[in-house]
């Protein structure tokens, strides 16, 4: 025969179970990389990062036209 049923399920079993694999280690990833980014958000101070805005003073003139 040239087509096999149950060569061909069990390919796809195993596909379907490195697809899952690959998921997961992308799920892994991610909150890996989000939880990285909350740490240093919090402690990036202390290694040199100044997240605070720069804050200047603006002032500009108003002309109210009102009778």
């Amino acid at each position: 025969m040239l087509f096999d049923k149950t060569n061909n399920s069990l390919a796809s079993a195993e596909a379907g179970k490195t697809m899952v694999r690959l998921f997961k280690l992308l799920m892994f990833l991610l909150v890996i990389g989000f939880v990285g980014l909350v740490g240093y958000a919090y402690v990036g101070e202390f290694f040199g990062a100044n997240f605070s805005p720069q804050q200047t003073e603006t002032r500009m003139p108003v002309t109210l036209d009102a009778e």
